[in-house]
């Protein structure tokens, strides 16, 4: 398929003011810091690697049982594990640097305060192109509520990190919302650069033998091809209500998929659960974009964008 694929096709992207060599990215707490996928994937192939999540202490997550598989995909609930942003910095953020990589940083916290130091740390280190804002997680301060149910909070989030770093800001959005619109008008409106989504549904499973919660954590984050159509519907409002780039994310495993989110207005999207079932997947979603374009004489991949017919 490769040697079909003629080199004048242009898989370029332009994306809250980074030019990305195509649109396909790792999404985040999928592909690990992007050394662990290196023997399938050259992370520096990808239009961007989306690292694990950091905060600001290194976090040692739920306990386990914390991944159980369902019909056409999977939940996790690994609670946000991570290196922290000292061990990022100094251990894994080297090596994505050095092979060229194009490294956004999504990053968490429990407190508008956490994710402001964040970005002053992450802005002052080289190599990191763009930061995302989960705001997937829950307020402590406000009683555990999710900054991302409610606008109010997650332009709070947005603004803080805006001031805080210079680096163009994707804002990820939760799909546990009653108007998916309403929330990416509020993060533009806080000067997002950017937004992503979607984020995992919450579910849960049972074992019915032993009547106990298949996960330790009871719930978890729904992901995989199964929450693909919820996540187009919420792309395609999206797209609709603003007017900076947005990235979709959900149940994307072939180069199909991936055109069927730029159609729908993705500029760019993130390749999740996929990982686990092809580590190959990203390269050949890829490979599947340039022979598309090859066989319908498009030039360049920017011409799918937002081009759905209604």
């Amino acid at each position: 398929m490769v040697s079909m694929v003629s080199h004048d096709l242009d898989l370029r992207v332009s994306l809250a003011g980074l030019t990305l060599k195509n649109p396909v990215m790792a999404a985040s707490g999928t592909f690990g810091y992007g050394k662990e996928f290196a023997d399938f994937v050259p992370p520096e192939a990808l239009g961007a690697v989306v690292v694990k999540g950091i905060s600001l202490a290194a976090r040692p997550g739920n306990p386990p049982p914390r991944i159980v598989e369902t019909a056409c995909g999977m939940l996790n609930a690994i609670g946000l594990e991570n290196e922290g942003v000292d061990g990022f910095l100094s251990r894994k953020l080297p090596f994505l640097r050095e092979r060229g990589a194009t490294v956004v940083v999504n990053i968490l916290g429990d407190c508008v305060e956490d994710y402001a130091a964040l970005a002053a740390r992450l802005a002052a280190a080289a190599g990191i192109a763009a930061l995302e804002v989960n705001i997937s997680c829950p307020n402590v301060r406000h009683g555990g509520v999710a900054f991302g149910t409610d606008p109010t909070m997650a332009a709070e989030v947005t603004r803080a990190v805006k001031a805080a770093s210079s680096l163009p800001v994707i804002v990820k959005l939760s799909p546990n919302v009653t108007d998916i619109a309403a929330m990416a008008r509020a993060v533009e409106a806080a000067g997002a650069d950017a937004i992503s989504l979607i984020n995992t549904l919450l579910g849960m499973a049972i074992d019915a033998n032993t009547r106990q919660p298949r996960l330790a954590n009871v719930v978890g984050g729904l992901s995989g091809p199964a929450i693909k159509p919820v996540a187009l519907r919420m792309v395609w409002q999206a797209a609709r209500a603003v007017a900076i780039p947005v990235i979709g994310i959900g149940g994307i495993a072939t180069a199909a998929d991936a055109v069927e989110f730029l159609l729908a207005g993705a500029t760019a999207v993130q390749v999740g659960t996929a990982n686990f079932v092809n580590p190959s997947a990203t390269l050949d979603i890829i490979t599947g974009l340039s022979a598309y374009l090859a066989t319908h004489q498009i030039a360049t991949v920017r011409e799918l964008i937002g081009a759905l017919q209604l």
